[in-house]
């Protein structure tokens, strides 16, 4: 009898062979588990674990798992009436909280370091009638990947990625911190922050920067640095470049790794964009963006001289970016607390512009002629982005750029003075200028923008149903 994979045609070819390489290794006896893993509307992982000869089976059938899930918000309640006619969804498949089907990318299975005797890899969400799953984001991401592909093109990123850790003093676990979400746990710091760079801090914090460049190299990430950032127990991490879905992939397991890794050890991690702790510097996740030539491996953004900075190509994609920053910001930073980096004078952007090598400007533009390393920065993001949403977010804009090849304009040199579209100041303003961008809200597809709108529209719901400490030192003796 035909297995789910088969029977719908799911997997290529060199993905079948990669199939029969890990059914061998799970049947060698080199794992106890595996976890299957899927990154769901937040780019958080979800799944199951299962022992090693069910994974075998798991492998071609797919893992069935509950649709409230595609329901959640970040505190982890459902904000769809999933019991009503089309659960919420216009969709009669998932009413109920029935079954739909993660079924495993084969090439991403890979043996975890800090887990002893334990796998894992990544899936895609479909449904039981074997479609691709309407909210599943990896998917996204895929359909844009195949866009470039079609016009001779890969999609090519290395990561920055800003992020704290702590000392773990209290993991927030008697009775009482149970809740939805819970209490965070209580912290101290590793260092005291504002000595950007310095090896005296770096060799402070040697032991932890030591435990995750063993586990992260052991996982086979291309991890290229390690440093110090500015703000108080705040670090940073860079990676070489990947294509395709490889760096989203590499960002939804780089976070899920350094929190168990962190969190083993004593450590709580956080890639929250602006904790609540005095002296704080936000954290940003800085995406570097090519593209590819297929057939020769060319960058496609090296300029033919210095009089421009990209290629016609690249300056055309650069517009792209340019153009639908607003209609983008809410893939690229979809917590509220996010919307308070967004600031002058920062190191971090307020509006839709791009300068050469200027890091007060949104779309950094970094190379030139004969370097084969030219790209573009774009420092918008918080490292709490969906990868898969905020990197099909960046070829999809980039894509109308160059189809209706775009301009996009000079150089902005003082990127806080320059006059240029306003970046929203909030993530409400985020979601509606993404519902007002009708070619983003056409490529990501409308009910998908209209699902991930209602998922975060229920987040800000709650916030403002919530009395803030400035609110009740504001009025509470003032009236």
């Amino acid at each position: 009898m035909e297995s789910f994979v088969e029977r719908f045609g799911l997997w290529s070819a060199d993905q079948h062979k990669q199939a029969h390489e890990v059914i061998a290794r799970l049947k060698s006896g080199e794992v106890d588990v595996v976890r299957f893993a899927w990154p769901d509307q937040h780019g958080m992982l979800r799944g199951k674990t299962l022992v090693a000869s069910a994974a075998v089976d798991a492998l071609l059938e797919g893992v069935n798992l509950t649709s409230t899930l595609l329901a959640k918000d970040t505190s982890h309640r459902t904000v769809f009436p999933v019991f009503s006619a089309g659960g919420g969804f216009d969709n009669p498949g998932m009413q109920g909280g029935a079954d739909f089907k993660i079924v495993p990318d084969p090439g991403t299975f890979r043996v975890l370091p800090w887990s002893p005797r334990t796998g894992w890899v990544l899936c895609d969400a479909f449904t039981t009638d074997g479609k691709p799953c309407l909210f599943g984001t990896r998917q996204i991401l895929q359909r844009a990947v195949g866009e470039l592909d079609a016009m001779g093109l890969e999609f090519v990123a290395g990561l920055e990625v800003e992020f704290h850790v702590f000392k773990l003093d209290d993991p927030s676990l008697r009775l009482e911190h149970a809740g939805q979400p819970g209490e965070p746990p209580r912290v101290s710091l590793l260092t005291q922050g504002h000595q950007y760079l310095t090896e005296l801090r770096y060799d402070r914090v040697e032991p932890l920067m030591e435990l995750l460049r063993s586990q992260l190299i052991a996982l086979g990430l291309p991890l290229l640095s390690l440093e110090i950032e500015f703000g108080p127990s705040q670090f940073e991490l860079v990676f070489g470049p990947t294509a395709g879905l490889v760096p989203a992939d590499t960002m939804v397991l780089l976070r899920s790794a350094i929190k168990q890794i962190c969190q083993r050890h004593g450590y709580h991690a956080t890639f929250m964009c602006r904790p609540r702790i005095p002296n704080v510097m936000s954290s940003g996740w800085h995406l570097h963006q090519s593209l590819r030539s297929k057939p020769d491996g060319r960058n496609a953004f090296v300029p033919q001289d210095d009089a421009t900075a990209l290629s016609p190509l690249g300056m055309h994609y650069l517009a792209g970016l340019k153009a639908h920053a607003r209609g983008a910001a809410p893939l690229a930073s979809p917590t509220i607390n996010g919307y308070r980096r967004y600031r002058p004078f920062s190191l971090a952007p307020d509006r839709a512009i791009w300068a050469r090598d200027n890091r007060g400007a949104m779309l950094r533009v970094l190379g030139g002629a004969g370097q084969n390393a030219t790209r573009i920065e774009n420092r918008v993001g918080e490292p709490t982005a969906n990868p898969y949403l905020y990197l099909a977010s960046q070829i999809f804009s980039g894509l109308d750029g160059m189809r209706r090849q775009l301009d996009p304009g000079p150089s902005a040199d003082a990127p806080y003075e320059t006059p240029a579209d306003q970046l929203p100041r909030s993530l409400g303003d985020a979601l509606a200028a993404l519902r007002a961008d009708t070619v983003l809200a056409e490529q990501l597809g409308t009910r998908f923008v209209e699902y991930y709108c209602h998922i975060k529209e229920a987040e800000i719901a709650r916030f403002n149903l919530e009395v803030s400490e400035w609110e009740h030192r504001e009025y509470f003796d003032m009236f």
